[in-house]
C-alpha cells in the first residue's frame, strides 16, 4: 500500500491525468473485488444476478437480467452473463418457472446474505479514512466531468 503524501501540492495534483486516476482506481477496485469473490467461488456477475433477479418483485427472464446488467457489458460480455446465470441454476441458488422466470431459491437467499456481507467488509476496507462527505465529494466532482463531455452515467 502506498503512503499518503505528506504535503498536497495541489498545482501538481491538479495537473495529473483524470482518465489515468479513473481508469488506475477501476483497475485496482475491480481486481480487489472480483478476487475476494473469487475466494468464496463466486463472480461479480453471479452476484449482480443475484441481487436483481432478489429485487424484482416476480423474478426476471434471462432478458430483464441482461437489460438490468446493461450498463456493465463494456466489461462484461452478454456470454459470461448467460453463465452466470447456468451456474446459478446448476447450484439450485436460482430457479426457473415455466415461463423461465428467475427467482432465488432458500440456497440462494442464503449465499446472498454471506455474499452481501463481504461485500460490506469490501466497502468498509475500500472506503477506509475517507469520510462520507469526501466520497459524495468525489462523485459529484466525477458526475459533473461526464456531463461536462457529453456522457451519462445512470446511479446503481
Amino acid at each position: 500500500m502506498e503512503t499518503e503524501p505528506e504535503h498536497l501540492d495541489v498545482s501538481a495534483l491538479a495537473a495529473q491525468p483524470i482518465a489515468y486516476w479513473t481508469w488506475a482506481t477501476t483497475r485496482a477496485l475491480l481486481q480487489h473485488v472480483r478476487s475476494s469473490l473469487a475466494r468464496v467461488d463466486v463472480t461479480q456477475q453471479q452476484w449482480w444476478t443475484l441481487n436483481y433477479v432478489d429485487a424484482a418483485e416476480n423474478g426476471l427472464t434471462r432478458a430483464q437480467v441482461r437489460d438490468r446488467l446493461d450498463a456493465f457489458l463494456d466489461e462484461v460480455s452478454p456470454e459470461d452473463m448467460g453463465h452466470a446465470v447456468d451456474s446459478l441454476l446448476h447450484r439450485e441458488w436460482l430457479t426457473a418457472d415455466d415461463a423461465d422466470r428467475l427467482t432465488l431459491t432458500d440456497a440462494g437467499r442464503d449465499a446472498k446474505v454471506r455474499i452481501k456481507d463481504l461485500v460490506a467488509e469490501l466497502r468498509s476496507e475500500i472506503h477506509e479514512g475517507i469520510t462520507d462527505e469526501e466520497y459524495a465529494a468525489a462523485l459529484t466532482i466525477l458526475q459533473r466531468m461526464i456531463r461536462n463531455v457529453g456522457g451519462t452515467a445512470t446511479p446503481r
